[in-house]
């Protein structure tokens, strides 16, 4: 592995791998006073991040920095992007300035992988080894990590993924996390629901290895998983849903629906969650949300992807 610019590029074998990857650097993390190891000490870790996020941003620095490498944080708004920089200029700049792996974040799909096409032009004309491009969520595109992160959390709640149910509720045509989950989902052999009004859901995704449906209640009996999906307002431009109250109503995970599920269900949500209309409080603080399991194998997460990117895979932690 070069970069990590989609979840397509995993096969079951290595989704799996990093996935063990992942719990290996929680047991060696356990019990230690002092979070530190020595894997990445001398690498640079960049994080460019064009759109606000709290987990995502935190858990790839914190992720750095126990693993000792050096990690600077590249915000749009207070650097040269805000004088007009170009997106190719402030990556080869960043890789000039020493840059190991860049982590991107993008409002416009395809931004890791036209990033990385340049890295490896330049590295080519230069004779000089291109940066690891990771990509942190391009537009409504594909978020990687965090499809890894919640196929760690399914299979630490549930045991395997294999011939589970796994349901995506809310808003699906702006959801880079469900584009993801979807295919890694049914890579690791997943069963995956898909449940959105209409107007929520993109073209062309009956193409796609899931099912659809529109009604929650329908699905919830007998789903193993529960992935609720957050409203991403900032993205729409039109009324695809009457109310908020009206979406809650029907798409929303209240302790009615909650009842629904097995006892042994998890109910998972990438965040951040709008609690009362995609979720309710009480569901959210149920002993079935793993939704703070999740932002800590966040961590352990994208430990194991840098680690496999910088370092490789013939040396383990």
């Amino acid at each position: 592995m070069k970069h990590l610019l989609t979840v397509a590029d995993l096969d079951r074998a290595a989704a799996t791998e990093l996935l063990d990857e992942a719990e290996r650097f929680e047991q060696a993390l356990l019990g230690r006073e002092v979070k530190k190891l020595p894997t990445l000490r001398g690498r640079t870790v960049m994080t460019v991040f064009y759109e606000n996020s709290t987990r995502t941003r935190v858990s790839f620095e914190v992720a750095g920095k126990w693993m000792s490498a050096d990690v600077i944080n590249v915000s749009a708004s207070s650097s040269s992007v805000s004088k007009g920089e170009s997106l190719r200029d402030t990556a080869l700049t960043l890789h000039a300035a020493g840059a190991d792996a860049l982590i991107v974040r993008h409002p416009a799909s395809g931004a890791a992988h036209q990033i990385a096409r340049w890295m490896e032009q330049w590295a080519r004309e230069e004779h000089r080894q291109a940066p690891s491009i990771i990509n942190a969520g391009d537009g409504t595109h594909q978020h990687p990590t965090q499809a890894l992160l919640d196929a760690l959390t399914l299979r630490q709640r549930l045991g395997d993924i294999e011939g589970k149910r796994v349901v995506l509720v809310g808003d699906i045509l702006h959801s880079r996390v469900a584009r993801s989950n979807v295919v890694l989902l049914n890579t690791l052999g997943a069963e995956v629901v898909l449940v959105a009004p209409r107007t929520l859901l993109p073209v062309g995704v009956d193409a796609w290895p899931c099912r659809v449906a529109t009604s929650l209640d329908a699905e919830l009996p007998g789903a193993d998983a529960v992935m609720m999906l957050r409203v991403q307002a900032e993205r729409m431009n039109g009324g695809f849903f009457p109310s908020a109250r009206e979406y809650s109503i029907n798409y929303g995970l209240s302790e009615r629906r909650l009842a629904l599920l097995d006892d042994d269900a998890v109910v998972l949500h990438p965040g951040p969650m709008l609690r009362g209309m995609e979720i309710a409080s009480a569901v959210a603080d149920s002993p079935k949300a793993a939704v703070l399991q999740q932002v800590s194998n966040g961590v352990h997460m994208r430990m194991a992807v840098l680690f496999r990117l910088l370092v490789g895979q013939e040396e383990t932690v």
